[in-house]
């Protein structure tokens, strides 16, 4: 009875020994687990046989067989992705999960939240921050300071030999002040047959509206023709899109003289030295003026087309070609003193600045 008894137990121990020597490293998994499945693979074998030798030596005395639970063929498997759910007999169901290597969920994923998270919390800005960060400017700061400039500029200064006789004539300006308000100066005359034919001189307050506009407001004296006259006036000066530049003024005088003058010039550039500039200018009258010669309406129009070459870009000599047209009674005064109504003329200056 005892031989019976040991001989199946001697007979189990040398078999479970020839399978884990056959099996070292069996039940590998791809993706790198330690040697559970190898170790239960041959454990089971054991198991079953142990389990055997009682029940041999109970048939060999006559006693009843006892039935023994059957081992979970997944015993140590790892669980399926989102199962979460212990198998039946699963022994390593109270066991925490192994760390995970693939970022997706674990101690990996945890540090890399953790990661960005700053390590000092950053504080909210505060009013306080914000007003010593961003200062109210007091007084009378400006995006250029205070300084004052001046500029002369002689924008036509010339003279021609025609049929009717020579004849010279200019147009200039200068501003002097800062950025936004300015004193300005304009005039422009004529000589014609060694006399002056008109002459007048303004001065004018101007104040910056936008980065191109001036709103001016002063007077201008005329010197002639006839006798000297003042006017109140008010325009705005300025380059308008394309670069026009372009000035618009109303001038009221004595007795219910009114009259608006509106100039636009454009520089078209042909070479680095070589400039056209075209012109044009009109002017319109509130009543007649007999004493000067001048009718209501539309009195006068010029347009002149000249080509300067800038030795430098304060001084440049032109040369171009004028015509001039009056309409309605200032024509009819003109035949009247023996004048012509229109006159085209070629004219040689020289245009200069400071």
């Amino acid at each position: 009875m005892r031989t019976a008894t040991i001989l199946p137990v001697a007979l189990a121990l040398i078999a479970g020994n020839a399978i884990a020597q056959v099996h070292p490293h069996g039940g590998h998994s791809a993706n790198g687990h330690d040697h559970a499945a190898a170790s239960g693979s041959g454990q089971a074998v054991f198991d079953a046989a142990v389990t055997r030798v009682p029940d041999a030596a109970r048939q060999a005395t006559g006693e009843p067989a006892v039935t023994s639970p059957q081992p979970d063929p997944h015993a140590g498997h790892a669980d399926a992705p989102g199962n979460t759910q212990p198998s039946a007999g699963d022994t390593h169901q109270d066991h925490p999960p192994a760390a995970s290597t693939d970022g997706g969920t674990g101690a990996g994923a945890h540090h890399a939240a953790a990661v960005t998270q700053p390590v000092e919390p950053i504080p909210s800005p505060t009013d306080a921050d914000r007003a010593a960060a961003f200062p109210l400017l007091h007084g009378d700061h400006h995006a250029h300071g205070n300084a004052l400039n001046s500029f002369v500029r002689f924008n036509r200064f010339e003279a021609w030999d025609a049929d009717p006789g020579s004849g010279q004539a200019w147009e200039g300006s200068a501003w002097f002040g800062g950025d936004v308000q300015r004193l300005w100066l304009r005039s422009e005359g004529e000589r014609e047959h060694g006399r002056t034919t008109s002459a007048d001189l303004e001065v004018l307050y101007g104040r910056g509206i936008s980065p191109w506009w001036d709103l001016v407001a002063g007077v201008r004296h005329d010197f002639a023709p006839g006798p000297s006259r003042n006017w109140a006036a008010f325009g705005v000066q300025g380059l308008s899109p394309y670069k026009f530049e372009v000035s618009a003024t109303a001038y009221l005088g004595e007795h219910g003289q009114s009259e608006f003058i509106a100039e636009v010039e454009y520089e078209l550039l042909l070479t680095n030295r070589l400039v056209l500039q075209p012109l044009v200018e009109l002017e319109l009258r509130g009543r007649d003026d007999p004493r000067r010669g001048t009718g209501s309406g539309l009195s006068s129009a010029e347009a002149g087309l000249r080509l300067r070459y800038e030795i430098t870009r304060r001084f440049a000599p032109y040369v171009g070609l004028v015509h001039e047209r009056t309409f309605g009674s200032t024509a009819e005064y003109r035949r009247e003193d023996g004048e012509a109504v229109r006159d085209t003329r070629w004219v040689a200056g020289v245009r200069w600045w400071f």
